[in-house]
């Protein structure tokens, strides 16, 4: 049964009630910090490859800010509806859920995105992560 909410996710156990993780939530915010360092320009050539390392670090900032609050999420899906029913950021799913989208397509699919839209792609997973960098819990 695919999830349509959060409750679902923890029904599924798509989300599950974990101890809270620090040392995994500060490792893989680490590891988000150094893909992003490694960017050093985007180009029409690697926009695509670009926006996955965004994307991933992504994902591994949610991932963290998760494990600090005791679930261990398994998919994409009931990570934005952690975003959205959690913490209450209909903003910020929507954006997040768009992302998974071009994500999907390029990986499952390989529709590679134009420069243009990749370059926007980049600027709302820098966006979301800006917006995630200062919960920190």
């Amino acid at each position: 049964m695919k999830e349509t909410n959060w409750n679902d996710c923890l029904a599924n156990k798509s989300a599950k009630s974990i101890t809270p993780d620090i040392y995994r939530a500060e490792s893989l915010t680490e590891t988000a910090k150094e893909r992003i360092s490694l960017i050093k320009e985007i180009t029409e050539k690697n926009c695509n490859f670009v926006f996955e390392d965004y994307y991933t670090s992504l994902l591994e900032l949610l991932q963290a800010m998760t494990f600090k609050k005791g679930y261990n999420i398994l998919n994409h899906l009931c990570l934005g509806f952690y975003l959205r029913d959690v913490l209450k950021r209909e903003d910020l799913y929507q954006i997040f859920d768009d992302l998974r989208y071009k994500r999907n397509s390029l990986t499952y699919y390989g529709n590679r995105m134009e420069f243009e839209t990749a370059k926007q792609a980049i600027e709302k997973c820098k966006k979301i992560i800006k917006e995630l960098k200062w919960k920190k819990s």
